[in-house]
């Protein structure tokens, strides 16, 4: 096992890791910014290390200045947590040269399915089933038109190195694909430095289902269950769920089996997730893969009682998994809490928390690094704390969710908390009607 383990992330999730460490009886070390000194991370870390300015690209985006910090306290290996440098490539590799322990994907790995082209193409090849598309990336605007026309509209442009709904397009008829071409190509580009396109039929009427899977270095593969993740606003998860109201026995078992084959096909190893795109009849097609914690994951921690950032540390170090696939017994739901405006555009709000109360009792779980006095910096996610319940049943998993929202006080700044007391009041949420189209349907 690992004598001291750097946490190259902030926030919430670093905290998390800390949390999971200090009970595995494993030393940690802290990385921020200027923006972060005052951070719970860094209080609660045994070791703190400054690396830089606020800017991501010269702090929590700094290769060297990691790699350095790692080796000057002699750290052992290096959690990414989810976002930054999570799935790069480069940065596994060079973690692997320096002889410290990634914990999380191979290079190899994360090239094959960071890059969503070559994803699809390597689970078309482990039969998985995948949305009707290009093979591979397009080499110009004239393929982009034939493709559309042999599949039919409405089609899907896609950014191949996207990521967060950038670099994505819904075309509806011919007449609106040059102008959706010339501008997903130019956004990829400015957001990715990388204009690849590919494109696939649209799956109309969706589902978000993930499927949540962990391989170790044996060739053992299971799968923890599903995650529904379709409320989204702009493919920005708002709230996840688990198990998915969508979900029968008979398609859990089959996606379950598509996500084993997708990890195995790549002798995938830690902890990852398979993320289907699921149609009103049922059909499920593999979009991508994600090599990394999710911000999701308490959600299947809770219906199945399973510290999965224990178990990415132990099968890092080469510890065998049981191979057992898991059902839910349990009901979660997770409202993203951000630091926003719902009620303006969802407009970040930055700024000083004057005040916080965090509600409590039975099945009410909260992931936060706010506190009373605490700024929230304008640099990075919005995302400033996770409300998760869990309970018997769907219905008292909402019903403690709308007690928790009810007591959950954020002053100082604008919050997410007013959309998500609409939506769990919501009657296709309450019912579980609800589509990845929710957010563009109605008005909260």
């Amino acid at each position: 096992m690992f004598n001291k383990i750097l946490i190259a992330n902030r926030g919430e999730i670093a905290l998390r890791i800390i949390n999971t460490c200090k009970e595995m009886n494993i030393k940690t070390v802290a990385v921020y910014s200027t923006a972060d000194a005052d951070s719970l991370h860094v209080k609660f870390a045994d070791e703190a290390v400054c690396i830089g300015p606020p800017q991501s690209s010269e702090s929590y985006l700094s290769i060297p200045k990691i790699i350095s910090a790692a080796e000057i306290t002699n750290a052992d290996a290096i959690h990414p947590g989810y976002g930054f440098l999570a799935e790069n490539a480069q940065f596994s590799k060079i973690c692997e040269e320096h002889e410290i322990k990634f914990i999380g994907a191979s290079e190899n790995m994360i090239n094959k399915m960071g890059d969503k082209a070559v994803a699809k193409e390597t689970m078309k090849k482990a039969g998985v089933p995948v949305i009707p598309g290009s093979e591979g990336v397009i080499e110009d605007f004239s393929e982009a038109e034939t493709l559309s026309n042999e599949m039919g509209y409405p089609v899907m442009l896609k950014a191949s190195a996207g990521g967060g709904g950038k670099g994505m397009r819904a075309v509806w008829n011919k007449n609106d694909l040059k102008k959706s071409w010339d501008s997903a190509k130019k956004e990829a580009l400015a957001g990715f430095g990388n204009d690849d396109m590919y494109i696939e039929k649209l799956i109309e009427e969706p589902r978000h289902i993930e499927i949540q899977v962990v391989g170790d270095q044996y060739g053992n593969a299971c799968h923890l269950s599903e995650r529904d993740c379709s409320i989204q606003r702009r493919h920005q998860k708002l709230v996840e769920e688990s198990p998915s109201p969508f979900m029968t026995d008979g398609l859990r078992k089959k996606m379950g089996d598509a996500a084993i084959k997708a990890v195995k096909s790549i002798q995938y190893e830690g902890v990852g997730t398979v993320e289907f795109l699921v149609d009103k009849n049922r059909n499920f097609y593999f979009m991508e893969m994600n090599t990394r914690i999710q911000v999701e994951h308490p959600v299947t921690e809770e219906v199945i009682n399973y510290d999965l950032i224990c178990e990415q540390i132990k099968v890092a170090a080469g510890i065998k998994i049981s191979g057992k696939n898991y059902t839910p017994v349990l009901h979660a739901i997770e409202c993203r809490i951000n630091a926003e405006d719902s009620e303006n555009n969802f407009m970040p709000c930055p700024g000083l928390i004057t005040n916080v109360y965090k509600p409590g009792g039975h099945g009410i779980r909260i992931d936060t690094h706010v506190y009373t006095g605490y700024v929230i910096p304008p640099y990075y996610d919005s995302m400033i704390a996770k409300l998760i319940t869990v309970a018997q049943t769907r219905e008292e998993a909402i019903s403690k969710m709308k007690r928790a929202l009810s007591e959950f006080i954020l002053e100082g700044v604008k919050t997410t908390i007013p959309f998500h007391k609409k939506l769990m009041n919501h009657k296709d949420f309450i019912e579980g009607n609800y589509t990845t189209k929710f957010m563009e349907e109605n008005k909260l």
